[in-house]
């Protein structure tokens, strides 16, 4: 029998053109987590049910477990890895997150923190019901709603101070978790 040979895709991932040899079916996760070793995007239900393993798909908030990599090519793709503007620093969103002490035990936070972003990148003020809409969906199990929502008015407000990030930035990689 002939070794079959799969597909290349090429992927956009936090600023960097990555090939990997993939079914084409595959699901994004498995892909940044076991290809690309970018190990901050989680499993948590495989159903796109709890959030664990949202990531942005050019800007918005997507769930990786059920996305397939032939859908994402020419796309801009961002993990939590990527939300830095650089190594050196922290988004507005995590000073918040540690400000207001939100992670507990901290597995939810990387999909929290992403649809975050989405949300102020749509939003840069939103109120109680945008906060609640968008991120409803993202479960943290141990309770640290009242917590994420002050976080993410945190960030709000200091975005809407320093001015947000450049678009775009965060294109460093590193390995989280």
């Amino acid at each position: 029998m002939a070794a079959t040979t799969k597909p290349v895709t090429a992927l956009v991932v936090n600023g960097v053109e990555r090939k990997v040899e993939v079914d084409p079916t595959t699901p994004l996760l498995w892909v940044l987590r076991e290809q690309l070793e970018l190990t901050g995007t989680k499993f948590g239900c495989g159903i796109a049910q709890c959030g664990a393993c949202t990531v942005r798909v050019d800007g918005r908030a997507i769930r990786s477990c059920i996305t397939p990599v032939s859908s994402l090519e020419g796309k801009q793709i961002q993990t939590v890895e990527g939300l830095a503007p650089a190594p050196e620093t922290r988004h507005a969103l995590q000073r918040a997150w540690i400000e207001h002490q939100v992670p507990q035990c901290g597995y939810c936070q990387s999909g929290q923190l992403m649809s975050a972003a989405a949300l102020l990148d749509a939003n840069p003020d939103p109120s109680d019901e945008d906060i609640d809409r968008a991120m409803d969906g993202n479960i943290c199990r141990c309770g640290m709603y009242g917590r994420i929502k002050a976080a993410i008015k945190s960030a709000a407000r200091a975005n809407a101070a320093d001015g947000p990030p450049a678009a775009g930035a965060g294109a460093e990689e590193s390995s989280h978790g």
